[in-house]
C-alpha cells in the first residue's frame, strides 16, 4: 500500500506499513519535524519500527508552521483559547483530506450521515470562527440535509422546541455540544429525549467550574433521561477524530492510532493498561505531522480502544525545552 490509501487500512500490519512511510515522507518533506528528529538523532536509516517513530509535541504548533516544504495552507484553523494566551495554528494544504477523514469517520461509527438530524450547541467555537470542529460540523448538517439540522447559537428555546417536534416524529437526531452548554439546556428544562444521541465535545471553556467526565456524564444522562453519553475526541491540529459510545472508551478509525508514553520519560512508551502521556498517530494528515504527542493523559486497552483520563499540568509537560529547535 503507499501512503494515498490511508483510508483503505484495514489491518494492523497495514496501518504499521503506512505510518513507517508516512514518517519517512515527513522526514524529508517537514522541516520542522525533520529537525525534531534530527535532534532526537531519529531518521528513516534508524527507525525501523512503529515503535521507534518520534511523536512531536503538541506545543510546536504554536510557535512553528507544521506544514510539508512547498505547500500552502489552503486553510488554517485555530485552537480556542483564553484571551491573551497562544494558541495553535493548524495549516492545513488540502480541506479535502480533513473531509473525507471526519466523514468516513463518521459514517464507519455511526452509519449514513443523512439518517440523522444533526442539531449542534457549540457556541464558543462559533463565537472564534476558525475551529475545525465547526468546520467539520457544518460539513456534516450539509450532509444530513434534514431541514432542522443546523446551530443553535443562543436559541435555547428554539433548539428545545425543535427537539421537541423530532420526538414526536421519532426523528433519529444527534445533538453535539460543547459541555457547559448542554449543562445549560438541562438545566433551563430537564428534556428527556428518545431516539438521540447526546454528544459531548469536551470543555468549559472558562463558563463553568471544570468537572471529571463521570459527573459530567452523570447530569447529562439524568438531564436527558439517556443510559449514555458520546464523546468526541479530536483537536485542532488533527486531522482525525475518535467517538466514544459511553463510559469514555474511545475508538479510532482504522487510519488513526494511539500509544501512551511514559509521564517521566516522554521518548518511551509504556505497556497495554498502563497511564501515560497519549500520543497519536493521525494517517491522513499528511502535509503537516502524523505523529503528535499532545497534553492529554490516558490508557490503552487490549482491543486499541481508549481513555482520556485528564491532561498534564502544564509544570509536569517534560521536553518542551525542544520547542527552541
Amino acid at each position: 500500500m503507499t501512503i494515498t490509501d490511508i483510508f483503505g487500512i484495514n489491518s494492523r500490519d497495514q496501518f504499521q506499513d503506512i505510518a513507517l512511510k508516512v514518517f519517512n515522507f515527513q522526514f524529508e518533506n517537514s522541516i520542522v519535524y525533520r529537525s525534531f528528529c534530527q535532534h532526537l538523532q531519529k531518521s528513516p536509516e534508524t527507525v525501523n519500527q512503529i515503535s521507534e517513530i518520534p511523536y512531536l509535541p503538541i506545543e510546536f504548533f504554536k510557535k512553528k508552521e507544521v506544514i510539508s516544504e512547498g505547500k500552502k495552507p489552503q486553510i488554517i484553523f485555530e485552537s480556542s483559547g483564553t484571551t491573551g494566551t497562544i494558541t495553535s495554528k493548524h495549516l492545513v494544504s488540502d480541506v479535502s483530506l480533513y473531509e473525507k477523514s471526519f466523514t468516513k469517520g463518521f459514517q464507519l461509527r455511526y452509519g449514513a450521515i443523512k439518517n440523522y438530524c444533526i442539531l449542534a450547541l457549540l457556541p464558543s467555537y462559533l463565537e472564534k470562527g476558525n475551529s475545525s470542529l465547526i468546520y467539520m460540523v457544518k460539513t456534516l448538517i450539509e450532509k444530513s440535509e434534514h431541514a432542522d439540522s443546523g446551530f443553535y447559537l443562543q436559541k435555547g428555546g428554539e433548539l428545545k422546541n425543535v427537539l421537541a417536534e423530532l420526538q414526536k416524529a421519532n426523528s433519529k437526531t444527534l445533538l453535539i455540544g460543547v459541555s457547559y452548554a448542554l449543562l445549560d439546556l438541562i438545566e433551563e428544562s430537564h428534556i428527556p429525549l428518545k431516539n438521540t444521541i447526546i454528544m459531548e465535545t469536551g470543555g468549559m471553556k472558562g463558563r463553568r467550574k471544570e468537572m471529571v467526565r463521570e459527573e459530567l456524564h452523570k447530569k447529562l444522562m439524568e438531564g436527558f433521561k439517556q443510559t449514555a453519553i458520546h464523546s468526541e475526541y479530536g483537536m485542532t491540529e488533527l486531522l482525525s477524530q475518535a467517538y466514544s459510545n459511553g463510559n469514555g472508551i474511545f475508538k479510532c478509525p482504522p487510519w488513526m492510532g494511539i500509544a501512551i508514553r511514559d509521564a517521566e520519560d516522554p521518548l518511551n512508551l509504556v505497556k497495554t493498561g498502563k497511564n501515560g502521556g497519549i500520543n497519536i498517530i493521525d494517517l491522513a494528515n499528511i502535509n503537516s505531522c502524523s505523529f503528535i504527542a499532545t497534553q492529554d493523559l490516558g490508557r490503552v486497552y487490549k482491543d486499541n480502544s481508549f481513555e482520556v483520563l485528564g491532561r498534564f499540568d502544564h509544570s509536569d509537560i517534560r521536553g518542551c525545552n525542544l520547542l527552541a529547535l
